[in-house]
C-alpha cells in the first residue's frame, strides 16, 4: 500500500472534519422539524424526517470516526506530529 504524506493525510483529516460538521448541522435540523409541534403534520412526514436524521448523524459518526483515524496516522508517524504542531 502507499502511504500517504503528512500533508495530505491532514487535509483528509480536515475534510472530514468539515462534512461530518455540515452533516451533523442537518441532521439536527430534520431533528428538530420532528420535534417542533405543527398542525399540519402527517405521521409519514415525521417518519421521513427521523429517518433522514438518523441517517445524517450515523455519517456524521463516521467521518467523525475517519477523522480520528487520520489524526492518530499522523501523531503515529514522526513527520505528522511535526505537520500536527505547525498546524
Amino acid at each position: 500500500m502507499i502511504e500517504l504524506n503528512a500533508k495530505h493525510i491532514y487535509e483528509k483529516m480536515v475534510d472530514y472534519k468539515q462534512f461530518a460538521t455540515v452533516l451533523l448541522t442537518v441532521g439536527v435540523f430534520f431533528y428538530l422539524g420532528t420535534i417542533i409541534p405543527s398542525e399540519t403534520k402527517v405521521m409519514t412526514d415525521i417518519y421521513i424526517a427521523t429517518g433522514a436524521s438518523i441517517v445524517f448523524l450515523a455519517g456524521s459518526i463516521l467521518f467523525f470516526a475517519i477523522a480520528k483515524k487520520c489524526r492518530s496516522q499522523l501523531i503515529e508517524s514522526e513527520e505528522g506530529q511535526e505537520f500536527l504542531m505547525k498546524k
